[in-house]
């Protein structure tokens, strides 16, 4: 399908960058394998990959913001739009030579996310939406999946780290969805979970203490394949408050639902 000349900005922006992330998830592959590591290659990749990001969308919108995981935000001087960016989503993936990582890319206009471009280089998965027109998955357009039965549904979620976060909620919620969904996953790229929301292969996603960059494209994504997709009071501060709950329209009301009942049984209980 033709798109807008912005999109296309963005689309070329994010094969750039995956391209040179695809030849250093080889030498990733190559680096395993000895006693220092690619952990210092892995870090030079990613800055790599923004900074590819960076230069392609100011020749073409060299007035427009930029927010992006390495570089962090830089003002323009068009305040109404601003680029926000992950180069790479999906880092420990990528370390450890997992092919599921993935560039994103998102336009903010006036506060609204009104594009969005998610590319898994490893497969060639390249994820688009604008506002009002629909996502596709490599020109073919997708939706949300239709099942309401939490029985037959698969969900991802994030796990946090010793230390991050918080774990006896996490241990909470995840009991909550294991009883009551198919199968939970955590496969360690937001940006792709919500994608894969928005292509149906997912039926709900849950996770906390998320950056603007790892959930921006994602955000349009799901919208445009027709699901809903809010921080986890059911608002629309997902950017600020860093949290995101997304589905179809039963999927996302239960997935809330359950939530909010396993964040009570998280509580301590009060002294009488």
């Amino acid at each position: 399908m033709p798109h807008s000349a912005v999109l296309n900005v963005m689309i070329k922006a994010a094969y750039r960058a995956g391209r040179s992330l695809k030849r250093d998830l080889g030498e990733v592959e190559n680096l395993q394998v000895s006693l220092k590591g690619p952990r210092n290659f892995v870090t030079a990749a990613d800055r790599r990959a923004e900074e590819i990001v960076r230069q392609e969308l100011g020749k073409a919108r060299p007035d427009y913001g930029f927010l992006g995981e390495e570089g962090g935000a830089r003002a323009g001087t068009d305040t109404s739009h601003r680029w926000i960016v992950d180069p790479l989503d999906g880092t420990t993936n990528f370390l450890h030579g997992i092919p599921h990582f993935a560039v994103s890319i998102a336009l903010e206009r006036n506060g609204a996310i009104v594009a969005g471009v998610t590319y898994n280089p490893a497969n060639d998965d390249l994820f688009v939406a604008e506002r009002g027109k629909g996502a596709f998955l490599n020109d073919r357009r997708i939706r949300v999946a239709a099942r309401k039965n939490l029985a037959e549904a698969v969900v991802a979620c994030g796990l946090p780290h010793y230390g991050r976060g918080d774990l006896k909620l996490a241990r909470h919620e995840i009991a909550a969805a294991q009883q009551h969904f198919a199968g939970l996953r955590r496969l360690g790229a937001a940006t792709l979970d919500l994608a894969w929301i928005a292509a149906g292969r997912f039926d709900a996603y849950w996770e906390r203490d998320l950056s603007p960059w790892d959930i921006a494209a994602g955000l349009i994504l799901v919208r445009e394949a027709g699901g809903f997709v809010t921080d986890l009071e059911g608002g629309d501060e997902t950017l600020t408050r860093g949290e995101v709950a997304a589905g179809n329209d039963t999927m996302h009301r239960e997935l809330l639902r359950l939530l909010k009942a396993a964040g009570a049984d998280a509580e301590p209980a009060k002294a009488s």
